[in-house]
């Protein structure tokens, strides 16, 4: 317990107090002048009224493109439902510096939409250009955040039973009648959930509106940002970051309440509710869904391979080429390849870490005691706190004495694994529970030393789960933006850090091996997931 509690203390206690006290004490005395007077600012409650509108309309607009694809997954069977089902989870977990490019080549000048306009109206067609367009920010959150309704609000949806919906329709009840008197109210706790995380998510989004967002579309994750990076306003981009913990806080608040609203109900087997599609309805109604995730959530990503290949004499593998040249980059420090490596590097560093902290936080909290239960909930805190918040308090906190790591290459998978450690916790804890204590009391009286037991019993069980854990945090880790970008250092990027400087500058060649890095990239992560999927221990610790 002393490991993980050691690791919360100094790499998210300290560097996320050493803010508040930033805040509140400019000059080391409490001076709370500089806080209203940010507040006040114009340009501060733009920006707060943005952030803000911005994540309910995108929750919205994902609850209306989700909810359907829901129960598609839920209630009907289809050939391929279940590779669909992972497949939309690979966005979730993309970097959003990769969804980003993804977007940026999808709704740009070249991108093939207005190849394919072209080709059939000729000169007269339009081109289509949604970049730095709030458009394209929704259209990329709803990308991002399809998984989460459809796990989320599918997995309730799934497991309840259709005897309740066949009996009402039984009675005369409309289809319409039947899901607004007898589904609603059965999903509606799941959807509240998923409605607060996406809520949360969109809230504090930072990779997808700094690349699709322009000058004037800045959320506060962003303006904390430029606080810091651009105008060197630490005092500002202090207050801001407590005014997005303020709001985050809030919004976990309304998330417990919403959670402990939510009643208990009989559920099902999932392998018993779901059904072929009967009717002409519900073909088409099937049908249109598949579209909708082939045109949603493949093709950017489509695209952006497609991007990757497209040289100007046709396509070809150059922008690759260049990407592990040894020639320096005009954006970067370093040739393309060193951020490649780096991110390995750094990955596989904070993944270590991450399997170090979490696991003894997991083995901690499944045993019985209050203490683990608390630290258990105390790990979770940084998925709660914005990246970028974090990797600000990094800055501050560990860049002077008593513990000066300024230069030190351990700040970054630092950073990391504090954002990973909480998957690990959640991926172990429930395996390390689900184990029956009489095989190991069993083991213990036939005369088997504790550490025997352990790797007679708890191993063999665990070690799936423990596979899957790397696995996660490696791609948590080698897709983290938000507080490396505030740590990588000219001479040391990452991918997510080196495809943001590539795109920032203009030029078809930075543009091209912005993409072919986003690709390697997405391909890396998406390796890991489908991992992740293969060694998953039944139905435990499912998303």
């Amino acid at each position: 317990m002393l490991v993980p509690a050691a690791f919360l203390l100094v790499f998210f206690v300290l560097p996320v107090g050493t803010i508040l006290l930033t805040g509140l004490r400019p000059e080391g005395r409490l001076d709370l002048a500089a806080v209203p007077a940010v507040l006040s600012d114009p340009v501060t409650l733009r920006v707060a009224w943005f952030t803000l509108w911005q994540a309910a309309a995108s929750t919205v607009l994902t609850l209306l493109v989700g909810l359907p694809g829901a129960y598609v997954l839920a209630r009907l069977s289809f050939r391929g439902r279940s590779a669909l089902r992972a497949a939309i989870t690979v966005p979730f977990v993309l970097p959003t510096v990769v969804v980003g490019s993804a977007f940026l080549a999808l709704l740009g000048p070249r991108s093939p939409l207005n190849a394919l306009l072209g080709g059939v109206l000729g000169e007269a067609a339009p081109t289509l250009d949604l970049r730095r367009t709030v458009t394209a920010i929704l259209l990329a959150h709803v990308f991002f955040n399809y998984a989460v309704v459809v796990r989320t609000v599918g997995g309730l949806w799934s497991h309840l039973d259709p005897r309740l919906e066949e009996a009402a329709r039984t009675l005369g009840a409309s289809r319409w009648a039947t899901f607004r008197e007898v589904s609603w109210p059965l999903v509606r706790p799941a959807v509240a959930a998923a409605a607060a995380i996406v809520f949360l998510f969109t809230f504090t989004s930072f990779g997808v509106v700094l690349i699709l967002g322009g000058p004037g579309r800045a959320t506060l994750e962003v303006e904390i940002y430029r606080a810091t990076v651009q105008l060197l306003d630490l005092p500002l981009a202090s207050v801001l970051a407590l005014l997005q913990l303020a709001a985050v806080t809030a919004a976990l608040l309304v998330y417990g309440r919403l959670q402990k609203r939510a009643t208990a109900q009989p559920l099902r087997s999932a392998a018993t509710t779901a059904r072929p599609p009967r009717t002409r309805g519900e073909r088409a109604f099937l049908a249109v869904n598949l579209l909708v995730v082939a045109g949603l959530l493949l093709a950017p990503l489509l695209v952006l391979v497609e991007r990757s290949l497209a040289t100007g004499d046709g396509y070809g593998l150059d922008h690759y080429a260049a990407l592990f040249g040894t020639q320096r980059s005009t954006v970067l420090a370093v040739a393309p390849f060193e951020a490649i490596r780096n991110s390995v590097l750094y990955g596989l560093a904070a993944t270590s870490v991450a399997l170090v902290v979490g696991g003894c936080a997991a083995v901690a909290a499944s045993r019985p005691g209050r203490s683990g239960r608390l630290l258990d909930r105390a790990l979770m805190l940084p998925l709660g706190t914005s990246a970028a918040t974090v990797g600000f308090g990094f800055l501050l906190a560990l860049a002077r004495p008593p513990l000066d790591l300024r230069g030190s290459r351990l700040l970054i998978p630092a950073a990391q694994a504090l954002i990973a450690t909480p998957f690990v916790v959640r991926t172990l804890l429930p395996v390390l529970r689900s184990i029956d204590q009489r095989l190991r009391d069993a083991a213990a009286t036939l005369g088997a030393a504790p550490r025997r037991v352990w790797r007679e019993i708890d191993l063999p069980i665990v070690g799936r789960a423990v596979l899957a854990a790397a696995g996660f945090s490696f791609a948590i880790a080698v897709g983290e933006f938000g507080a490396t970008v505030f740590l990588a250092r000219g001479q040391t990027p990452t991918m997510p850090v080196a495809i943001f400087r590539l795109l920032g500058r203009p030029g078809v060649t930075n543009f091209g091996q912005a993409m072919a890095m986003s690709t390697i990239l997405m391909l890396v992560t998406a390796s890991a997931i489908a991992l992740l999927d293969r060694l998953r221990v039944g139905q435990v610790g499912r998303f």
